[in-house]
């Protein structure tokens, strides 16, 4: 299967090197993957109490583990999910899926640039209101509802989640069509990715475990893609 990793037509001597080069960097760029899928689940292991009961809500966010849950995991993971979708789109770019992988790397980072913002969000807006809160500074619930929680926000996230499940079975799509060999990789990172969306709102007990998954997945074809480009 031809990719750009094995382009060396007009200097073969710099196109060597280079296509080595590119092959190293993404190689490494594929472990982003197992990474993010790793975060996904660590970040999702514990999950803030409904705005209903304010006062567990307002401890809660106001946690370390809110906090680094957010920064580390979510902003985080949303760099590497990125890196990861680039690093498969280049060793698929010149096979026959190259334009459902390059449109599935497009997707991808714009949706996880919108995910970011409302991450930032989280990070940055909650864990004030919530120690306001606990300060017994009134109005805060009311204040959480028109910031944190706004219109804005909401629009945002949905929008971007639905982005997101359509960018994994894109990207998806184009694994599995690159190589029968890599079949069951692609169905894998296209269904896995979405039921992590999904169980956020349904069934917030088995989010992280689907998180998890991907990251076995992704780990498979981290090892298995670059073998199938030599």
């Amino acid at each position: 299967m031809p990719t750009l990793l094995n382009d060396t037509n007009a200097h073969p001597a710099y196109a060597t090197a280079s296509s080595s080069r590119a092959r190293r960097a993404a190689r490494a760029g594929l472990w982003a993957l197992p990474a993010y899928g790793l975060l996904l689940g660590l970040s999702t292991w514990t999950h803030q109490p409904g705005i209903d009961d304010f006062d567990a809500y307002a401890r809660y966010i106001t946690t370390d583990v809110f906090l680094i849950s957010h920064l580390g995991a979510s902003i985080f993971g949303a760099a590497l999910a990125v890196l990861g979708a680039f690093a498969v789109t280049v060793f698929l770019a010149n096979g026959r899926a190259a334009r459902t992988a390059i449109t599935g790397l497009v997707l991808t980072t714009i949706t996880n640039v919108f995910l970011a913002s409302t991450f930032g969000s989280a990070t940055f807006v909650q864990p004030g209101i919530g120690r306001a809160h606990l300060a017994g500074t009134p109005g805060m619930p009311a204040l959480n509802a028109d910031t944190a929680y706004g219109p804005a926000f909401f629009i945002v996230a949905l929008t971007a989640t639905s982005f997101l499940i359509v960018s994994a079975i894109v990207l998806g799509t184009a694994i599995a069509r690159s190589d029968r060999r890599l079949r069951w990789h692609g169905i894998a990172y296209a269904v896995l990715l979405p039921a992590f969306a999904v169980t956020g709102f349904a069934l917030q007990a088995a989010q992280p475990w689907t998180g998890f998954a991907l990251a076995a997945a992704t780990t498979a074809l981290a090892v298995r893609l670059p073998r199938l480009n030599r």
